[in-house]
């Protein structure tokens, strides 16, 4: 491992636990967090409210603005990065970014996400999301975790692959 931080995208679909996770992984290795959600134009969160899933062309942006802030400095952002294009996007503006996908059953995430009032995601488009999930694949640096344990054990089974240092 460099010297360098390592740049990290915590990624997955609706309640999976991007951002408490990736918050509590950037605090464990002494690094910075930015929830992704915050990069969003006002446009797509509205649509999103809306119960209206986002196409390619609402995410581009989006995408842009997250490789652009692990470029800028922030080192662990939550971002879905559902798609490898996306991926891709994000690796284009920051190199060396690792993805930790915290993958899961529906039904576990269909309760996370049911049990979030107020958030701009309504459970509505888990089902989208799963959708246009893909899998990571073989030539993307990156680590899946099973969603359905604490907080404690999905940072220590991050941590175990030994990717990202032993903070």
């Amino acid at each position: 491992m460099s010297d360098a931080a390592p740049l990290i995208i915590v990624m997955g679909v609706s309640g999976c636990g991007k951002s408490h996770i990736g918050a509590a992984l950037a605090q464990r290795l002494g690094l910075g967090f930015l929830d992704g959600d915050s990069l969003h134009p006002p446009t797509n969160i509205a649509k999103m409210a809306q119960g209206i899933a986002l196409n390619d062309d609402d995410r581009a942006p989006w995408l842009d603005a997250v490789g652009g802030a692990l470029g800028a400095g922030s080192e662990v952002i939550a971002c879905s990065a559902l798609k490898r294009s996306y991926r891709d996007r994000i690796r284009a503006a920051a190199t060396g970014v690792v993805f930790v996908h915290l993958d899961g059953a529906r039904d576990v995430l269909a309760q996370r996400v049911s049990q979030r009032p107020g958030h701009f995601m309504p459970p509505a488009l888990l089902d989208s999301q799963l959708a246009t999930l893909q899998p990571l694949q073989a030539d993307e640096a990156a680590v899946v975790v099973d969603l359905d344990q604490t907080p404690e054990q999905i940072i220590a089974a991050i941590i175990s692959t030994g990717l990202f240092g032993t903070a």
